[in-house]
């Protein structure tokens, strides 16, 4: 079991940055590959970007392609999501996600959840 909690989220304005981290306990992240969604109300759950268990291959989503980066550090059992540039269509609770599978785009495909961090990014 992999017990997943966000931190770092909150009100920005447009063109400002946050960074969001993801700690894990109960389970090394290392056996793990690892996502980021975002949910607003009346919506799915969407993909936003994923890194493999290495850190090596990394996804994204076409609307954060160039603004946002994942990455983890292993040794503190962390994710994080470094976003940069962000617009008012950004504003979401966003969910990191853990999975046994490899750098999956797809709710379903992932295991274990946070419980989600609002971002809000005003005009």
């Amino acid at each position: 079991q992999v017990h997943l909690v966000e931190s770092g989220g909150g009100l920005v304005q447009a063109g400002g940055s946050l960074r969001l981290s993801c700690a894990a306990s109960g389970r090394t992240l290392s056996s793990y590959a690892l996502g980021w969604f975002r949910q607003t109300p009346g919506k799915e759950r969407e993909f936003v970007c994923a890194i493999s268990r290495s850190g090596g291959v990394t996804k994204y989503a076409d609307s954060v392609k160039g603004r946002f980066t994942i990455s983890r550090d292993d040794a503190k059992n962390t994710m994080y999501l470094q976003m940069n540039s962000l617009k008012p269509d950004d504003t979401a609770v966003y969910y990191c996600a853990a999975t046994r599978g490899i750098y999956e785009t797809t709710v379903s495909r992932y295991d274990y959840w946070g419980q989600g961090i609002q971002v809000t990014v005003s005009s």
